[in-house]
């Protein structure tokens, strides 16, 4: 195999390739071999008939197709190490000869990792964020610890009142008739939920135990069921039980029920200190954001088209891992959503952008900086890795390969890239308008 490495504009690369034709001779024999029992000869048993025969009768080329796909991956694969570029995108590959007895030649148009030309990215000023815990959030979060430790008591000495939880059996109807999906027994429905359609739950209120209700609403036109959409519907309703939450008291006895804690004053200063550290790590992570963003704004790269092709389509193989994960796939997605491929993959675009930018700027502060990641700091990695997945550290080593390893390296290196431009910023007061 010969290679011609020749350089383009904006960071765009063509790999000619030229495979000899022993090497083509051998590709197109196992292309025949691959395909020989699919081709009927008359005069010859299914798969019997000579190589010569049937490219006789049907061509030489009959077999080019496969015996270039047969060439192709392996010898860019080696063209693409031998070449010395950073190639950061899919080949376009283009056939420039093919013929029985002759080199096989193709091309391979390559993106090239683009080089970045740092502006200001040490002392960069951001805005200093104040972390403040109010007494509002500490009793929103012991107020959500009420609910989920309220106890429902039954009521019978009153009738329906906003908020309430209501044991109902309905039956609708539409134009005097009874409609599927429009009947319910022993259906808990809370007051003010609003899960019902239209006012049907205020309708309830002033209701007593046992007594039937005739509720009226009207269907949305957007309404699922479309022989349902936009008409008036009448609900035949019995109220069967009321039910109210009992929130228990904010004391010491509810701090010991739900927390390690003695004292209320004990439970309210540990989620003072929870919150506090969950604001903590969002205002740093928002820091880093902030100084990432200042450093791409100050810096120069140009990037290839066929790069952020290449992210953008990672992201996507990204997100229908994780719809599998939740028992979707993108079908159905693209179903609830009314999106298509097209509109999805240009509303990636975007953030596969920020995502280059972002990546590109750290990498070329940590070669500035001289920033690298240890045989320790992989160790650690590994550790930590090991830990999450519980296995063995040893067992861990085994299957990831010495890529993969090299690959965390860097990742590695681009986070103490953000730790150092994180810790160079310079914290400002904000500006008063």
């Amino acid at each position: 195999m010969s290679l011609q490495v020749e350089k383009l504009e904006k960071n765009m690369a063509k790999l000619t390739i030229e495979a000899s034709a022993e090497e083509f001779e051998k590709a197109l024999q196992k292309a025949y071999l691959k395909n020989k029992n699919k081709i009927n000869i008359q005069g010859f048993r299914k798969g019997k008939a000579p190589r010569a025969i049937i490219e006789k009768m049907y061509g030489p080329s009959i077999f080019y197709e496969d015996a270039a796909n047969e060439i192709i991956p392996e010898s860019y694969e080696k063209a693409a190490n031998e070449s010395g570029l950073d190639i950061v995108s899919r080949p376009e590959i283009d056939v420039v000869q093919i013929e029985k007895g002759k080199p096989f030649i193709f091309t391979a148009q390559v993106a090239v990792k683009p080089e970045v030309t740092l502006g200001e990215y040490k002392g960069i000023e951001v805005e200093k964020k104040e972390i403040e815990v109010t007494e509002e959030e500490i009793m929103d979060k012991m107020n959500k610890e009420r609910e989920q430790n309220a106890r429902m008591i039954t009521v019978d000495d009153r009738a329906v009142q906003d908020g309430d939880i209501t044991v109902i059996d309905f039956e609708g109807f539409v134009d005097g008739e009874a409609f599927e999906g429009g009947k319910g027994e022993n259906y808990s429905l809370t007051i003010g939920s609003h899960s019902f359609i239209d006012n049907f739950e205020e309708q309830l209120i002033g209701k007593s135990i046992g007594e039937e209700v005739e509720v009226n609403v009207t269907f949305p036109e957007e309404y699922h069921a479309k022989e349902l959409a936009g008409k008036p519907a009448l609900f035949k309703v019995t109220v069967k039980e009321i039910k109210v939450k009992e929130l228990p008291e904010l004391d010491d006895d509810f701090a010991q029920d739900v927390s390690e804690f003695d004292t209320l004053d004990e439970y309210k200063e540990s989620i003072n200190n929870t919150i506090k550290e969950s604001k903590e790590k969002e205002a740093k992570i928002a820091k880093e954001n902030e100084v990432v963003d200042k450093i791409i704004e100050n810096a120069t790269m140009d990037i290839p088209e066929p790069m952020i092709d290449f992210q953008v389509n990672q992201m996507a193989d990204e997100f229908a891992q994780r719809l599998q994960s939740q028992g979707l796939s993108v079908q159905q997605y693209f179903q609830f959503t009314g999106m298509d491929v097209n509109k999805f993959l240009e509303s990636l675009k975007p953030q596969a952008v920020k995502r280059i930018q972002t990546r590109l700027v750290l990498e070329a502060v940590a070669k500035a900086e001289n920033i690298t990641a240890s045989d320790e700091d992989l160790e650690k990695e590994l550790n930590e890795m090991a830990s999450i997945y519980q296995m063995e550290v040893e067992k861990l080593k085994e299957v990831i390969g010495d890529k993969e390893k090299e690959q965390m390296k860097q990742d590695i290196a681009v986070q103490k890239a953000v730790d150092f431009v994180t810790e160079q910023a310079k914290e400002v007061a904000k500006k008063e308008d």
